[in-house]
This record gives C-alpha cells, sequence and structure tokens, in this order.
C-alpha cells in the first residue's frame, strides 16, 4: 500500500512545483545579470559580437561535429569569463573604493582569467582552420 506523499501524488506534486520555481528564479536572475553586464561592460558586448562571428564561420566552415563544439564551447567560455571578471571588479569597486594592493590583484587576476579564456579560443581557431587548409 503506497503511503501519502509518495510518488507522483502529494509530496512529489509539491517537490516538482518547488524546483520548477527554483530553475525560473535561476533563469531571471540569471537575465538580470546578462542585462546588467551588457550595459555597463563594453568588453561583453565586443565578445559577444566575436562569438556571433565565431559561431557563424564554425557553422558555415566545414568542420567536424567535435571542432564545432568545442569553437562554440570557448566562445561561450570567453563570455562567461567575462561576467566573472565583471562581478568582480563590481565587487571590489564597491568595498574597496580606495586604490590598494589586493584590490589591484583581484581586478589584474580577473582580467587575466579572460585573457587566458580569449587565448584558448584563438588558440583553438588556429589548429582547426591550420587543418582545413591542408596544413595537419
Amino acid at each position: 500500500m503506497r503511503r501519502w506523499g509518495s510518488g507522483w501524488g502529494g509530496g512529489m506534486a509539491i517537490r516538482i512545483v518547488a524546483e520548477v520555481r527554483r530553475i525560473g528564479n535561476t533563469v531571471r536572475w540569471s537575465w538580470a545579470g546578462w542585462c546588467a553586464a551588457w550595459v555597463s561592460e563594453k568588453s561583453l558586448r565586443q565578445w559577444s559580437v566575436a562569438q556571433v562571428l565565431s559561431v557563424a564561420l564554425a557553422l558555415a566552415l566545414p568542420l567536424g561535429t567535435a571542432e564545432r563544439a568545442l569553437i562554440i564551447a570557448l566562445g561561450f567560455l570567453v563570455l562567461a569569463a567575462e561576467l566573472f571578471n565583471t562581478a568582480i571588479e563590481t565587487v571590489v569597486n564597491d568595498i574597496s573604493p580606495q586604490i590598494r594592493e589586493a584590490a589591484r590583484k583581484a581586478k589584474d587576476c580577473a582580467s587575466a582569467g579572460v585573457a587566458l579564456v580569449a587565448l584558448a579560443a584563438a588558440g583553438a581557431w588556429v589548429v582547426v582552420l591550420w587543418g582545413l587548409l591542408g596544413g595537419g
């Protein structure tokens, strides 16, 4: 005999509704973060244009599935790194408006993270294009 709250009745339905609500909140908060960064960060807008062009080129060229996936994923990682950089800079500027070594280091490290991910994406493009041109 099934007890109340087990399976799809009772408690399960409540948990599903709560999970859907949580996912909805996550989407709203993520979108709000994207919009806030989009308005204030020129570099995010520039990387977004680069990603759109990169995706279009990856879809237009005769690439393998893995190559396309790598190129597209690395472009999104650049955008994610830029958002992390924006978050770090925003918090550092808020809690440390004066110039401090720790604040400078945090901001420089976040910026370096963006640069490294961008270099990885560029490196992937170099390897993929080299292969297309018969170099590999």
